[in-house]
């Protein structure tokens, strides 16, 4: 018997309507139970939507601005109806604690109504012409138009969150959209799909305009690799968003990557407080995130202090089943992923590195852990861990520990605690990420808020106000006054 019983069509979202497909089961990381069927896509239907897509384009575009950020609002109020449902189908098929369900919907909700307040930003401005004598008497303006048809490729970690911030910017920026779950994790994403194509049946939006395919790499390289396409946004690992690149090209790209997220701690650090931030940053969602904190650089006055508040929090955060409200870490999306992050581990203490906290786990679960003096040139420290471990490394003093930083491929979010305002400026200016967060978790992301990466971390920025530009072209016009 299945977890959820799914209150939308079967099929795939597909065209003017639901297109039967085979299906494949969702299954609970917590126990592998059936959560719901789900269908599965593949080529052809991947092309049926674009062309369903390309087709609807200049109806999208020329969309009045009210009915695209009323097709959004009411998408938001209906989520808002059933956000408790929302929150427990985000638990059975992510496996990720309630606590961070619950959040993922808070920001769904968010990220449709700003991206509706974005529709009535869309605009652009006049230009003087008569800088030379040629220009004079000329009219010059610009505005801002739909970039086209967008491909919107979502994560697993948080399906929901990720699919509106490709879906909520192409509408209300007049673009139709294509959106392609991660195979582990499709049904929020239907579910909210069904909502939108509610919404926009009552103002007059077609349903082409918002469309999904389901199924594996064959059908996320149809998708990127048609010419028809304006731009391709991902959610992702580098080394996909890295062949999606080299695939899409010519066409525009947004992507959003991983990282390795440091948090640095001054000597003049309240030490409580960052430790909080480290088991808070480090944990949340189980360490499936791209800005969990996984390098934390400590001045050596305060490390060994800083280590033990560290440890003494990490012995608090209880492990289990993610429907539990009280639940902080649970299991990893698949066994793969569990067995990769045990190697991960097992690597680093081979190299000399110390196991201060967990490093172990039932099979299904790791316990949360903490890693010291793990070497550079190892995957723990070096790449994306995407699992519950933290590794503290020593440095004499903050600009060693920005130099650290900076040597990573990767540059999303860092943080650093310090009372100093000195400090704090001088990370804002050397630290070479895409965001700087000073006394919080370098998690935290306001989602009016440009986010995206530098380097590896990825390329154009999220949050439904840069997102909507990222997702328009301007358009020059000249006009000389018969």
């Amino acid at each position: 018997m299945s977890l959820f019983e799914a209150p939308f069509p079967t099929g795939m979202p597909v065209g003017g309507g639901w297109v039967p497909a085979p299906t494949a089961p969702v299954r609970f990381p917590y126990d592998g139970s059936v959560v719901a069927e789900a269908p599965l896509g593949d080529v052809e239907l991947a092309r049926t939507a674009l062309d369903a897509a390309v087709t609807s384009a200049d109806t999208v575009a020329r969309l009045p601005s009210h009915v695209r950020r009323a097709v959004l609002l009411r998408t938001r109020d209906a989520l808002a109806a059933r956000r408790e449902e929302f929150e427990r189908l985000l638990v059975l098929e992510t496996g990720k604690p309630l606590v961070d369900c619950r959040t993922e919907v808070a920001r769904t909700l968010i990220t449709l109504e700003t991206a509706a307040e974005e529709v009535a930003r869309l605009h652009g401005e006049t230009v003087p012409l008569d800088l030379l004598p040629s220009g004079e008497g000329l009219i010059g303006f610009w505005t801002r138009r739909p970039i086209g048809v967008v491909v919107g490729i979502a994560g697993f970690n948080y399906p929901l969150l990720l699919a509106t911030h490709k879906i909520a910017p192409a509408l209300a920026a007049g673009c139709p959209v294509v959106c392609k779950p991660a195979p582990q994790t499709p049904l929020a994403t239907l579910w909210l799909v069904h909502l939108l194509r509610e919404a926009g049946e009552a103002v007059g939006l077609p349903p082409e305009a918002v469309q999904l395919v389901t199924g594996g790499v064959e059908v996320g390289e149809t998708l990127v690799t048609d010419r028809r396409v304006g731009a391709v946004s991902f959610t992702g690992s580098a080394a996909v968003g890295h062949t999606i690149a080299r695939a899409a090209a010519p066409t525009k790209v947004l992507l959003e990557l991983g990282s390795n997220a440091a948090l640095v701690v001054a000597a003049d650090a309240d030490l409580a407080a960052a430790a909080d931030a480290v088991v808070r940053g480090g944990y949340y969602a189980s360490g499936q995130a791209c800005i969990s904190v996984q390098r934390v650089l400590v001045e050596a006055p305060v490390a060994a202090e800083f280590l033990g508040l560290v440890t003494d929090r990490v012995s608090a955060v209880t492990v289990g089943d993610p429907r539990d409200a009280a639940t902080r870490v649970a299991a990893l999306i698949d066994g793969r992923s569990t067995r990769r992050v045990h190697d991960w581990i097992g690597e680093a203490v081979a190299a000399g590195a110390k196991i201060v906290a967990g490093g172990d786990g039932d099979g299904r679960m790791l316990r949360p852990t903490v890693l010291a003096d793990v070497p550079d040139g190892l995957a723990a420290w070096d790449e994306e861990i995407f699992g519950p471990v933290v590794c503290v490394r020593t440095v004499p003093d903050v600009d060693s520990a920005f130099d650290v930083v900076n040597r990573s491929r990767y540059g999303l979010h860092a943080s650093v605690y310090t009372r100093s305002l000195a400090t704090a400026f001088a990370a804002v200016e050397r630290l070479q990420v895409g965001g700087v967060v000073v006394n919080e978790v370098p998690g935290f992301r306001a989602d009016n808020m440009p986010y995206g990466g530098i380097k590896d971390s990825g390329i154009g920025r999220e949050g439904p106000r840069f997102a909507v530009e990222e997702l328009t072209v301007t358009r020059m016009a000249i006009i000389r006054p018969a």
